[in-house]
């Protein structure tokens, strides 16, 4: 059964695209990469001249690096003050090596080497959104491609599935872009969208994934998809209108039995009763002394959709991915899992990493390593897609996805 879908996707598509052909029409885009979003101190290098304008077009050159300090509404550049909402940083075509300092330690908010530093390409700017400071990254898209696939898969992995993390990046990026215009920002450059790492891990076989899928990207109906991807659903993933209410014809639940070997398929974790009562209060639930939790509904897949939570005060009834955030996403990576208490703690067993929704990172790998092509895998996991040209596609009004 899944097989005879996953050979009709690659007699469907693999043809003429799954070769590695590339579309001819393509036109250049750039994605807004949300790097910090509230920056007290920056220093930036380039092995070429520093050109930095303002809103107004004004400019200046350095030759060595930029030290920058937010002080109110102004900026503090290498000791000279400038008041603008917007600053701009460049390097030519050259690349901008960063570190962003805070409380005395140098340090991106997303990992950077062995340093702290992040190296990217394109230009970086500093708005002002209220008190703080954003920092983002404006990149060529295929060179954010190649950001991020590293930063989410393993680049030793099969060919054809870094060739499926590409499209699926690139469809995600291009989704959001549609959907955020009216934002400073695309997308950020972590777990909320997708992790993003600049010029980290990118190397020969992952460029040649993304140059070989240039342009490539999932549609629907001729726009590209939510390309939303987990690394394990050790099992049957899951339907969006599942976890996120939103009824989306290409992100239904399929089955999944090719991830047994990730090393996140089955795990184990505990957490202190009393923590859990802390994180729940803080994110607005009334809860009083914990004494039992308890699954009380389950999906279509067999994940937990919500579970009772008695207290002191009554009776709770909460989503599962609402306990997932309360008890930490890299503590319970699912809600594929069963629980117990034990003493003061609340113990979890279960399957699987992630919200199980569209591609899984992990089955990806072995349908490749079974000589499956990208194309193909990606029609598997986003049932009724097809692939196209971004340049070509369009767009139209579609719900705004959650965070993933």
């Amino acid at each position: 059964m899944t097989a005879a879908r996953l050979w009709a996707g690659a007699a469907g598509l693999g043809i003429c695209l799954g070769s590695g052909m590339v579309p001819e029409a393509q036109a250049a885009q750039s994605i807004r990469v949300l790097l910090a979003s509230d920056v007290q101190q920056l220093e930036i290098s380039s092995d070429q001249a520093l050109w930095v304008t303002d809103e107004q077009n004004q400019a200046w050159s350095y030759h060595a690096a930029l030290q920058i300090k937010v002080r109110g509404h102004a900026l503090i550049l290498n000791g000279k003050p400038v008041v603008t909402d917007r600053l701009t940083i460049r390097a030519g075509t050259h690349d901008l090596t960063m570190w962003l300092n805070g409380a005395g330690k140098r340090s991106m908010v997303h990992t950077g080497d062995e340093n702290g530093a992040l190296h990217v390409s394109g230009i970086v700017q500093l708005v002002r959104r209220g008190k703080s400071r954003l920092l983002v990254n404006r990149v060529d898209l295929e060179e954010y491609v190649k950001g991020v696939v590293p930063a989410e898969v393993n680049s030793t992995w099969h060919p054809e599935m870094l060739k499926v993390q590409a499209v699926a990046t690139r469809t995600y990026a291009l989704y959001q872009r549609m959907m955020n215009a009216n934002r400073m920002y695309d997308v950020v450059a972590g777990i909320q969208d997708q992790v993003y790492r600049g010029r980290q891990g990118v190397d020969a076989r992952v460029i040649a994934a993304v140059e070989s899928t240039r342009g490539i990207v999932v549609t629907h109906h001729g726009a590209p998809i939510y390309a939303a991807f987990s690394s394990t659903a050790a099992g049957v993933t899951e339907d969006a209108m599942t976890v996120w209410s939103k009824d989306l014809p290409y992100l239904k639940g399929v089955e999944c039995p090719f991830d047994i070997e990730s090393p996140y398929y089955q795990w184990r974790a505990s957490v202190k009763i009393e923590t859990l009562e802390k994180n729940l209060r803080q994110q607005g639930f009334q809860v009083g002394s914990i004494s039992h939790v308890a699954p009380q509904s389950y999906s279509r897949a067999g994940r937990v959709a919500t579970l009772r939570v008695m207290h002191s005060n009554g009776e709770l009834v909460i989503r599962g991915e609402d306990l997932r955030r309360a008890v930490g996403y890299t503590i319970v990576p699912s809600t594929q899992f069963s629980v117990q208490s034990i003493e003061q703690d609340l113990v979890f067993s279960g399957y699987g990493a992630g919200h199980a929704v569209g591609l899984c990172q992990w089955g990806a790998k072995e349908l490749a390593e079974l000589g499956y092509s990208f194309s193909s895998i990606l029609s598997y996991y986003y049932p009724g897609t097809e692939l196209g040209d971004a340049a070509l596609t369009h767009s139209r009004p579609v719900p705004s996805m959650p965070p993933s």
